[in-house]
């Protein structure tokens, strides 16, 4: 079975709405972290320009990979700058730390 990691870095306050919606998907495993950058979007009015999003990561059966993007793109979209981004990579291997094993089924 072949995978890809999808990574989505969104604004904090739609976090939830596209939590939801991955459960709904029945999508069997999600990794959210808080991060900061800057993009499209500075905020100009700090020294660093830094601006807090949430990281959203992903890893899904390829087949599924374009819908599990569109629906966090759906969820997060609010039409302005700093909406974010969404990628979506190629996973080499996969291994399941407990047994060492190469995972072969979806993971989660």
């Amino acid at each position: 079975m072949s995978f890809k990691k999808i990574t989505a870095i969104i604004r904090p306050d739609l976090l939830n709405k596209a939590e939801k919606v991955l459960k709904e998907l029945g999508v069997p495993g999600v990794s959210v972290s808080q991060v900061k950058g800057y993009g499209e979007y500075a905020d100009f009015y700090a020294k660093d320009w830094m601006v807090t999003h949430a990281r959203i990561e992903v890893i899904i059966d390829t087949a599924r990979a374009e819908e599990i993007a569109q629906a966090i793109m759906d969820a997060a979209h609010t039409g302005l700058e700093g909406d974010g981004i969404v990628s979506i990579v190629p996973v080499e291997k996969l291994y399941h730390i407990r047994t060492k094993a190469v995972c072969d089924e979806k993971p989660g």
